[in-house]
């Protein structure tokens, strides 16, 4: 018994579902919202949880088959958990999530949550499969965390440049996950970027659009939007994404793991910024 509620929390994949709600809980600070609406930024952290847990828990139902050969070590090929159960599991998981949202959020907010909600179920069995198509979505929903928490607590412009920063650098790190699972997609016939264009076209391609979000990355000190601080601690994450970028081209593993550790620092650098803007305005 014990063994199989693991298995089902691990369907979330708990470690990427709480990051996700941090996310979000960023977007609202970067907003100035996390104190100010505490009640609608609770809720939109629990409601990004709910649906990232469901998201993951129905892309493994959907994608069985495939993690038989590229990830036999999560719970439905190992035997742990049913796909049936998962599926029912994810269901649960994406009621919780609508009730968070319609009960506690704003318009604009309730619409970004059913469009996500949309990209979740529809990613495996529509995009995923198509060349660019499916990182494509997957970088939204990343992004989109950030709008949504910004958009929860009532300021979703706040939150505009990081999710178009965060959207491009996730785009990136899936073009490498892709090139991680070549074997496994080729064999369920899906038609990935990498299987598409060849493996180290589709890593150049990554690298150009991490390269355009490294560029932008100093808009919000150039528009005054934040100060110096920003730029300083953003600086350390555009390194290590970049390098990232470089390192994939040799070792895809490595360079999309550094590419989620430089996410996160681009993301503190943001906190950082907000931070800094707070302790300046009563000067």
């Amino acid at each position: 018994m014990t063994s199989s509620l693991r298995a089902y929390v691990e369907l979330t994949r708990p470690v990427n579902t709480v990051a996700a709600g941090v996310l979000t809980a960023i977007g609202a600070f970067v907003a100035g919202g996390l104190l100010a609406e505490p009640v609608q930024a609770a809720a939109a952290v629990v409601a990004t949880w709910f649906a990232t847990g469901a998201g993951n828990a129905i892309n493994d139902y959907f994608d069985r088959d495939i993690d038989r050969i590229n990830n036999p070590e999560r719970p439905i090929p190992r035997g742990d958990a049913s796909p049936r159960g998962a599926l029912a599991f994810s269901v649960v998981l994406f009621a919780g999530a609508v009730v968070s949202v319609v009960a506690f959020l704003p318009l604009l907010a309730i619409a970004i949550a059913v469009v996500n909600l949309l990209a979740l179920v529809t990613y495996t069995t529509v995009f995923k499969g198509l060349p660019g198509a499916g990182n494509a979505v997957v970088a939204y929903l990343g992004g989109s965390t950030f709008l949504f928490g910004a958009a929860a607590v009532g300021d979703p412009l706040a939150g505009v440049v990081l999710f178009v920063l965060a959207a491009l650098s996730t785009f990136t790190r899936e073009v490498v996950k892709d090139v991680e699972d070549v074997e496994g997609d080729r064999e369920e016939g899906l038609n990935t970027l990498p299987i598409a264009v060849g493996e180290r076209r589709a890593l150049w391609v990554g690298a150009v659009v991490l390269v355009v979000a490294v560029l932008a990355s100093p808009l919000p000190y150039l528009w005054g939007t934040f100060g110096l601080a920003y730029l300083v601690a953003v600086a350390p994450a555009d390194v290590v994404m970049l390098y990232a970028a470089r390192r994939s081209f040799d070792d895809p593993a490595a360079g999309q793991s550094l590419l989620k550790y430089g996410m996160f620092l681009a993301a503190a650098a943001f906190v950082v910024g907000r931070v800094a803007l707070a302790v300046r305005a009563p000067a």
